[in-house]
């Protein structure tokens, strides 16, 4: 996936959570980092949307903490980190669902509703604060008032 084609928060959201994965000695940027990025990310519209949508926030930050606290940490690889399969996988289908709507450019919503389509632990947490696919998808269209993202 062409990194270009995110929007500049969601590009920025991506620069935390790899900073936040160099942090803890992971040597994979996984799903869960980039959604602890977007939900602490100021001036994002993550936490907002997912708010709308019925999703009990605060606990799916908790629940992502604790994700985070047991991925498998790797000493001495010089802050060096990758995109992890499943991310990547993840990404691919945030992508397909711009390609969906017509955007030219991929947000940082569509990766929240994308996870809802994935099989992983980052859609497992989210279920368990309460997110649906429906409501997410609802909220998105609600936020965009029909519009596309053809702005990065």
């Amino acid at each position: 996936m062409r990194m270009d084609k995110l929007t500049s928060k969601f590009q920025m959201a991506l620069a935390d959570a790899q900073s936040l994965a160099v942090g803890q000695d992971h040597q994979f940027i996984e799903p869960v980092h980039v959604m602890v990025a977007l939900l602490d990310q100021q001036g994002g519209t993550v936490r907002g949307l997912l708010t709308k949508a019925g999703v009990n926030v605060n606990l799916l930050r908790s629940q992502l903490g604790v994700l985070i606290d047991k991925l498998p940490k790797v000493e001495g690889a010089g802050g060096e980190v990758h995109i992890g399969q499943d991310l990547a996988k993840l990404f691919n289908l945030t992508d397909k669902l711009a390609q969906k709507r017509d955007d030219q450019y991929i947000s940082s919503e569509l990766f929240a509703l994308a996870s809802m389509d994935d099989r992983s632990p980052l859609k497992y947490v989210m279920e368990q604060a309460g997110a649906v696919r429906g409501a997410i998808e609802k909220a998105i269209d609600d936020l965009r008032g029909g519009a596309q993202v053809n702005d990065p």
